[in-house]
């Protein structure tokens, strides 16, 4: 038995997602929602760059929501949570990488009663917010006793990352530290990052204290950087990074963080990612202490991030990966706490089935 899907947006997640369908044992690709009309009708394999695979996009919702489809897979630049209820209501679970990791305390009544009318399931989930800041710190959490502190943290050259309107005009990079200061993206991605935060604080059991602290830096460029988004002239932001915190009377328990940097050279302050490079690290203080560090989702050079980003293919297959468990899974917002193991598949020329 396979699931049938449906990919909405092929951005770079969209596309990776894609792939991952289509090499996935259990699950069939029937649909694929395009943002830009230029491409409804184009065969899904061309516009993912890859060969054809017998279904065209479409630009139209009604026509993708009276597909005979299991699920979704929901990822465009950001989520319309109307939309993600009709999907719902129309009796397609929907996995997205976008938001409802854990939704505590949040409105979400309309979702969950979607989730009723139409039976199905919601899940959320990525790598950072997702699996680096709530999955992998509570597995490892496990092998520690008195825990005090919980750190997620990423470390990547943006260079690579090739979203260039949103690393210009939504993050800012390469504007005055003023204008940067006016960044959405503190709130924007906080959103995400605090679901994560209050996912590890229920489950280790910390008694967060009501406001959270965030905070946002930026070093600028002291010479002329190249980028994907231009020149980035002296005194202009070349990096940034984003905190955010969960505090127990004052203090700091939970730290989630992203370095984001054109490059290590010519900044102020002179921030580096240090010795071990990109990476994204995932540290548990307790009894005793744990650190991992997981390498191999950077790119080699920013040419071939730009051409295919492994953290981005990362995001998409931990959406992918949970694709099946979610359609097994009973109605309702679902997150990691409510489903079992969630695993990859064995390459097709080495699986059993083959």
């Amino acid at each position: 038995m396979t699931f049938r899907v449906i990919q909405w947006a092929t951005g770079g997640v969209g596309r990776a997602s894609v792939q991952g369908i289509l090499e996935h044992p259990e699950l069939t690709l029937v649909g694929c929602w395009v943002h830009n009309r230029a491409k409804a009708g184009l065969d899904v394999g061309e516009i993912c760059g890859i060969e054809a695979v017998g279904i065209n996009a479409s630009n139209d919702v009604d026509e993708l929501l009276a597909l005979d489809a299991d699920i979704v897979m929901y990822s465009p630049v950001m989520a319309d949570k109307r939309l993600v209820a009709r999907i719902l209501a129309s009796g397609k679970n929907v996995v997205t990488p976008l938001s409802w990791f854990f939704p505590g305390g949040r409105d979400v009544a309309m979702l969950e009663e979607a989730c009723r009318a139409g039976n199905s399931t919601l899940h959320g989930t990525g790598i950072h917010p997702g699996g680096i800041t709530e999955r992998f710190p509570l597995m490892i959490s496990a092998l520690s006793s008195a825990i005090t502190h919980v750190r997620a943290e990423e470390f990547s050259d943006i260079r690579t990352y090739g979203a260039p309107e949103v690393v210009g005009e939504i993050m800012l990079f390469g504007k005055t530290p003023e204008q940067a200061a006016n960044s959405p993206m503190l709130v924007f991605m906080g959103d995400g990052f605090l679901q994560s935060i209050e996912m590890v604080a229920h489950e280790l059991g910390f008694d967060l204290d009501p406001e959270p602290i965030s905070t946002h830096e930026v070093s600028v460029a002291t010479q002329p950087i190249d980028s994907p988004i231009g020149v980035i002239q002296p005194g202009h932001v070349a990096a940034q990074r984003f905190t955010w915190q969960g505090t127990v009377k004052g203090e700091v328990v939970i730290t989630v963080r992203t370095n984001w940097f054109m490059g290590q050279e010519h900044l102020d302050p002179p921030w580096t990612f240090g010795e071990e490079g990109e990476r994204f690290e995932v540290e548990v203080t307790g009894d005793p202490t744990s650190k991992v560090t997981f390498h191999g989702w950077h790119p080699e050079s920013i040419a071939a991030g730009l051409a295919r980003n492994p953290g981005i293919v990362a995001t998409a297959m931990h959406g992918v990966s949970a694709l099946p468990y979610v359609c097994r899974a009973e109605a309702g917002i679902k997150t990691y706490l409510d489903l079992p193991l969630v695993a990859g598949r064995a390459a097709q020329h080495l699986s059993k089935d083959v």
